[in-house]
């Protein structure tokens, strides 16, 4: 690609040639007229060609001008609209990365509700487990599970991570689950995972590392919930985010403990988006939808990390 002159330079020829007149296109540059006869004149030196002809006072385009502004004005109008377009997109689209299961659940449930009360705005969601880069991404926000402090954004606590047993009504009934210690004798979905660990403990059960097993281990809690609705298993699991197919009856949570792995469920963007309408709106709306919720758990779930 051939290198083009400075484009100080080439904007400030645009306009003076536009407008025929050195005074005027610099009161709309904001640059004094000495300025614009400057940029004109470096850029006169740079081709060896003149582009204005100056008459007592006045100026007008050379033959070299008229043949060249065409082309310099249309390039400018081509990346004005293609800097509207982006700007457009910027501010009618919603562009949300949310964690697998939650998003795959609780929020895919909801988003609709958000779409009807802002009709104005597209929302696309992506789902994934994957750390965001906003950096390097158009996602204006993301569901983020962790303690919170992540550098350069604004992190809204929605609720703390929480797990618990969960499995289809048959597997409760043919392996007679009574208590939880009955657990430690059933096919468990990754039954080697911590948080299992963690639950027996909570349970009351055990303390301490459980004996070593094979199962199955799958990538996300959507995949876990298809297979204990199959009958096969018992799966750590969030019963917020399960709640519909909890109060039908397809997966019944045998046990009240909860497991907290000590990390918490966030809405996050970048700090320096703060008070952008699209963003501020889908947290207001997150938060009034994750309230109804709020007597579904215990209090301290709903409670920041210290």
């Amino acid at each position: 690609m051939p290198k083009l002159p400075p484009l100080a330079a080439i904007r400030t020829f645009e306009a003076a040639g536009r407008l025929q007149n050195f005074s005027r296109a610099a009161e709309e540059l904001g640059l004094t007229q000495a300025a614009v006869s400057y940029q004109v004149r470096q850029l006169e030196d740079r081709l060896g060609r003149a582009l204005f002809v100056r008459e007592k006072g006045r100026v007008r385009l050379s033959e070299t001008g008229q043949r060249l502004l065409p082309a310099i004005s249309n390039a400018f109008a081509s990346m004005g609209d293609a800097f509207a377009a982006l700007g457009n997109d910027e501010t009618d689209v919603l562009t949300i990365s949310a964690m697998t299961t939650f998003g795959g659940t609780w929020l895919s449930a909801r988003i609709g509700g958000f779409q009807l009360a802002f009709p104005d705005l597209a929302v696309r969601m992506l789902l994934g487990n994957d750390l965001i880069d906003f950096d390097a991404t158009n996602v204006d926000v993301a569901i983020r599970v962790g303690g919170g402090n992540w550098g350069g954004l604004r992190a809204d606590f929605l609720y703390r991570s929480h797990v618990t047993p969960i499995c289809a009504p048959s597997f409760l009934e043919v392996n007679r689950i009574a208590e939880p210690a009955d657990l430690l004798n059933v096919d468990r979905l990754a039954p080697n995972d911590p948080w299992w660990t963690g639950w027996f403990a909570a349970a009351g059960v055990v303390s301490g590392p459980l004996p070593q097993r094979r199962g199955i281990e799958l990538d996300s809690q959507l995949q876990e919930a298809s297979a204990v609705q199959g009958g096969y298993g018992i799966a750590m699991m969030t019963p917020l985010l399960w709640r519909a197919e909890l109060d039908a009856g397809r997966l019944v949570q045998p046990f009240d403990a909860l497991y907290q792995p000590g990390t918490a469920h966030y809405l996050v963007h970048r700090d320096n988006r703060v008070g952008v309408r699209k963003i501020e709106r889908f947290r207001e709306w997150l938060h009034a939808e994750m309230d109804k919720d709020r007597h579904l758990l215990p209090g301290e779930l709903w409670e920041p990390l210290a």
